[in-house]
């Protein structure tokens, strides 16, 4: 126990000197509009949450990656995973809520011990849209995730995959040597199965991020470009491409601070803003989970310990009529759900 609180302190500090960072300089200057500003600006603050349709769950920060650009700082050394107690305590809200799709991610989702178990006992609580935010290596990595395929099959589970690119050189310099050919192993593991083929219901749908200080090219024509190369180089197939912008949190925001690029890359965003994408952005009718049971509005503010406004902080106290309505907690990084066609784990939403 006190090692968890340790551990909780030193991700706080972490995130307030993220968040530091984030507010002071061209906004402190005003050089640029906070965030705030902006959607006050436009008549859309305070923005506030909506009905409740996804409940996006992190079983913990463990990966088999390290990527350069995880705005989770996920890889082999996190010991962050959610309890079997905390899972069940999440089937309980998962029974009782009105959410449409249950959305697990990581890290690598499958490297919970309990990932298996967990889908199993929710996929009887008839939920209708399951997704599993998978990396595809991990399908590769060791024999006893080789049938992560056939057990995606079983219980009809949305595979949403990371794809950098469809070329090597910029996919394992964004996700490290061999993740590339891995990633096609997997994908033709995938499809083998079924997923991704026309007129399957199994899902397999692929998540593109830039590998660089720039936001995301159009999706529709990034899709057309992905399933023409994958197919003639391939032979793989799969349904949709989403295209998520890299949020200046985290290991990008290392990224961009040790490549001088900050100062640029927010003035890109904030120049890029879209009124039309804030009426759509996914904190409004999704609750992020946390590995140990905390609530957040998405995933980027759990990472950056921005906890939801409400009285309800914790999965074991989940109250939807109390988080109903309630107003999303924003920061300067908002921006980045909000440039151009906007952004979400689903893809773009204006």
């Amino acid at each position: 126990m006190i090692k968890s609180l340790h551990k909780r302190k030193s991700e706080l500090a972490q995130s307030n000197k993220q968040l530091e960072i984030l507010s002071n300089g061209i906004f402190q200057k005003g050089e640029l509009p906070t965030f705030k500003d902006k959607i006050f600006e436009t008549g859309q603050f305070p923005l506030k949450a909506k009905k409740l349709e996804i409940l996006q769950i992190n079983v913990g920060y463990m990966c088999n990656q390290v990527c350069s650009h995880c705005h989770v700082d996920a890889g082999p050394d996190r010991k962050e995973i959610m309890t079997r107690d905390t899972m069940s305590q999440c089937l309980e809200v998962i029974k009782n809520t009105g959410a449409h799709t249950l959305d697990l991610t990581g890290g690598a989702p499958e490297m919970n011990p309990n990932f298996r178990w967990f889908v199993e006992e929710a996929s009887k609580a008839g939920i209708k849209d399951f997704i599993v935010r998978s990396n595809l290596t991990i399908i590769t990595a060791n024999k006893k995730y080789n049938d992560l395929p056939e057990f995606f099959k079983k219980y009809n589970v949305h595979v949403a995959s990371s794809m950098p690119h469809w070329t090597k050189g910029k996919t394992d310099k964004q996700r490290g040597d061999g993740v590339f050919n891995a990633s096609i192993k997997a994908l033709k593991m995938l499809n083998a199965v079924g997923y991704g083929m026309p007129n399957s219901n199994l899902r397999l749908d692929l998540v593109y991020n830039p590998s660089g200080a720039f936001l995301p090219g159009n999706q529709k024509s990034l899709e057309k470009d992905f399933k023409k190369s994958l197919l003639e180089e391939f032979n793989i197939q799969f349904h949709n491409l989403f295209a998520i912008t890299n949020l200046p949190i985290s290991r990008f925001l290392d990224y961009l601070i040790a490549s001088e690029n900050y100062e640029d890359y927010m003035y890109s965003l904030v120049e890029a803003y879209n009124p039309s994408a804030v009426a759509n952005v996914m904190c409004t009718n999704t609750l992020s989970i946390s590995w140990d049971g905390y609530l957040f509005d998405c995933d980027f503010n759990q990472m950056l310990e921005l906890p939801v406004n409400s009285k309800v902080k914790h999965i074991s106290d989940y109250n939807e009529d109390l988080l109903e309505g309630r107003n999303i907690v924003i920061s300067q990084h908002c921006y980045g759900c909000t440039a151009g066609a906007g952004s979400s784990c689903q893809g773009s939403v204006a």
